[in-house]
């Protein structure tokens, strides 16, 4: 008995992007991955500045640049002049074909053009129009342009990371960008679903990186609310002496022993049950005397045999691992995360990428499409649309389009 094909997550959902650099571009990824179609619209002569930039000049210099192919998997691309009126006539008349429209430029710079939400929603009532900004649509500083860096800075991010001795650092990975990303993926799907239950109407989305930020520190915004205490830089530790990194014989161990199970778990493997505590006012009380003793403790094996020797006794911890060491352990390839293409004869063969921090039995993230040259698709976009080969040359010949 044959199988029946498996429907994907967001299949025949159409999706137009026309975000850049990274929260955008991930956030119509992420919907990629679970089957949505994603038409990633660029400037002919302006294109997503991410194509310029990676780890390989080479292909920064033909537009696909690393930084672009992290997120730019299955998405046909479009170059599209919306300056002009040809251009945002396009744009308007996709937009009647689209579930989803998803823009980052700086709030009030598509309601310019007559591409607001306002005016968006009139051609498609159901239309989930989603705008992800700095600091969001609203607000003193809504029209402040920002950038992963700069939220990290402004939201208070930046000055609880590193040591008092270092001063503040920003996070090594662009986390802010990667789950403004994610938020915005989140609050998409949630949109959509409410359309199904809601007559099929539609909606605006609003997303702010420094809200997202925010977001992140959760648990110290609650704590600085409640009683004026601002978290600190405390570079590798925590309140807990037995969760922290530890300088090992050959290089740092991070330890999690966090509640009070763990902590048990953990003076016993290693033969200091006196200093057991029983309630966590104990262990704060403590934690420089304990601090000291683990410090001499973890100095004496190599921080492999304590990773492993500290698994066994079922007390999370990990040596801390370079990314190349990371990706070559077979975890990310166990759990399916990366996706290989296969484009024999391109650039992109054997380009290799991350999908989603997630799986589904029923339909896992996919990709059937590697990352596009501007305008790859220009043409045949316009052709479904009902445009002719003589208006797609005129179009053309104007700079309207390119592809």
């Amino acid at each position: 008995m044959r199988e029946t094909p498996v429907t994907r997550a967001l299949h025949g959902l159409r999706i137009i992007d026309t975000t850049h650099v990274l929260a955008g571009p991930f956030a119509s990824y992420q919907l990629a991955v679970l089957g949505a179609e994603v038409i990633k619209v660029e400037a002919p002569d302006d294109p997503d500045q991410s194509r310029l930039q990676g780890s390989d000049r080479a292909l920064d210099a033909v537009g696909l640049g690393t930084a672009y192919l992290a997120q730019g998997s299955g998405k046909a691309s479009l170059a599209l002049d919306l300056k002009t009126v040809a251009g945002r006539a396009i744009l308007k008349r996709l937009i009647e074909t689209a579930d989803v429209f998803v823009e980052n430029y700086r709030p009030g710079a598509f309601e310019a053009l007559g591409l607001g939400y306002d005016d968006l929603s009139r051609l498609n009532p159901g239309l989930i129009y989603c705008s992800i900004s700095g600091f969001g649509q609203t607000g003193p500083r809504r029209e402040q342009t920002a950038y992963d860096g700069v939220i990290q800075a402004y939201s208070g991010m930046m000055a609880m990371t590193g040591t008092p001795e270092s001063g503040p650092l920003k996070c090594g990975a662009p986390v802010v960008d990667y789950a403004t990303g994610t938020t915005a993926a989140f609050a998409i799907a949630a949109a959509l679903f409410q359309r199904e239950r809601n007559g099929g109407r539609g909606q605006h989305v609003d997303v702010s990186m420094h809200d997202v930020a925010l977001m992140l520190c959760s648990p110290y915004v609650t704590g600085y609310l409640w009683n004026g205490s601002p978290p600190k830089p405390k570079g590798n530790q925590y309140p807990f002496a037995t969760v922290g990194c530890y300088e090992a014989s050959d290089g740092p161990i991070m330890v999690s022993a966090s509640n009070l199970r763990q902590q048990e778990r953990l003076w016993r493997a290693l033969g200091r049950a006196d200093l057991i505590k029983h309630e966590n006012g104990e262990r704060l009380d403590a934690c420089a005397e304990e601090r000291a003793v683990l410090a001499d403790i973890f100095r004496t094996r190599t921080a492999a045999e304590w990773e492993g020797f500290l698994t066994e006794n079922r007390i999370p911890a990990a040596r801390v691992r370079r990314l190349e060491e990371a990706l070559e352990d077979g975890q990310a390839a166990a759990r399916g995360l990366l996706h290989r293409h296969e484009a024999p004869g391109s650039a992109l063969d054997g380009l290799t990428v991350p999908m989603a921090g997630f799986t589904m039995s029923g339909s896992p993230p996919a990709l059937t499409m590697p990352p596009q040259p501007v305008g790859a698709q220009s043409a045949a976009i316009l052709q479904g649309l009902g445009y002719t080969d003589e208006d797609i040359a005129r179009l053309r010949r104007n700079g309207v389009i390119n592809g």
